[in-house]
């Protein structure tokens, strides 16, 4: 008997919508002064999620791996911001690589293929799942 192979999902332009808006929205309210947990959390594992499929399928131009990275560092020192004192915010400094993140993200998102998205959103669910509670 034949074995059958793993069907590919492609990335449909709705999921791309769905990240563009997951990415983008939270950006803008940051922009206007009304970023807040939930705006940062979606723009978070948006981006979070694409990098890690990258990671996990071994995809993505360097350059673009390298604006995720940044972007996710960035976001890291936003939480650490915004767990400690409460202020939600992407500073002016902050802005142009969360953008470049944001960029870089929606470029590889059709490289990918949707199990790989939530694949990929599953290891960091565990991930999150697994991190020690903040005291």
């Amino acid at each position: 008997m034949k074995k059958r192979s793993k069907v590919r999902i492609p990335v449909t332009q709705g999921l791309k919508d769905v990240y563009a808006m997951d990415m983008h929205l939270p950006y803008q309210s940051a922009c206007a002064g009304q970023f807040n947990v939930v705006a940062f959390s979606r723009l978070a594992a948006a981006i979070s999620v694409v990098r890690t499929a990258l990671d996990q399928t071994g995809k993505g131009s360097p350059e673009a791996v390298a604006a995720l990275d940044q972007a996710v560092e960035t976001l890291l020192e936003i939480r650490h911001r915004g767990d400690g004192g409460g202020v939600w915010e992407i500073n002016e400094t902050e802005r142009p690589v969360v953008l470049a993140g944001i960029q870089a993200a929606e470029e590889c998102i059709g490289i990918l293929s949707v199990d790989r998205l939530q694949a990929a959103a599953d290891t960091l669910l565990m991930q999150l799942a697994n991190e020690p509670a903040a005291a």
